[in-house]
């Protein structure tokens, strides 16, 4: 047996291979939305989360207080004087200064209840607070407990409304 070679005038599945051209190369598809609902729908999705960021960067700011209370509510070891004293300065920033500046006795503990959903400044705790400020108690754990989800959890009183320049007058001159 002897193979021939192939002469120069065939072809070889190798020789038309090599002749075939490479196919066209597709055009590159955007990422970009192309219809005019798809681009409204993309552009009022960047609204929401822009929205939603800024609600949330304003609810962040709006409770600055309530971590520097708590930092501060970790550095003073379960003392009442100084929890007292905390629970007041932070009463004051998240309540007009009138409602909450006169408050002493059981109306504090009322108001601390009441702007608050439990009542963890009743008994011990309560009398603890108290007279914590006054003389010298020994610490209670409780208190730095139901001090510390009074901060975290109480509500805030909402801004006081606007007044347009009439009404701003109106009230100089009933107080005249």
């Amino acid at each position: 047996m002897t193979q021939s070679k192939p002469t120069t005038t065939e072809t070889t599945l190798p020789d038309l291979i090599a002749q075939l051209a490479p196919p066209p190369v597709p055009e590159a598809i955007s990422l970009w939305p192309q219809t005019p609902l798809a681009k409204s729908l993309l552009l009022m999705a960047l609204f929401l989360v822009l929205a939603l960021a800024a609600l949330a960067y304003r609810r962040y700011r709006a409770s600055a207080y309530r971590r520097a209370a708590l930092r501060e509510l970790d550095t003073v070891a379960d003392d009442p004087a100084q929890i007292a004293e905390l629970l007041r300065r932070t009463a004051l920033v998240a309540y007009p200064r009138d409602q909450v500046a006169g408050l002493t006795g059981s109306v504090w503990l009322d108001f601390l209840n009441h702007h608050y959903p439990g009542n963890a400044f009743t008994g011990a705790v309560g009398e603890t607070l108290l007279q914590g400020a006054y003389r010298t108690c020994p610490p209670l754990p409780a208190l730095t407990s139901a001090a510390r989800n009074w901060i975290r959890h109480h509500v805030q009183a909402p801004p006081p409304p606007i007044k347009s320049p009439e009404q701003q007058s109106a009230n100089a001159e009933k107080t005249l």
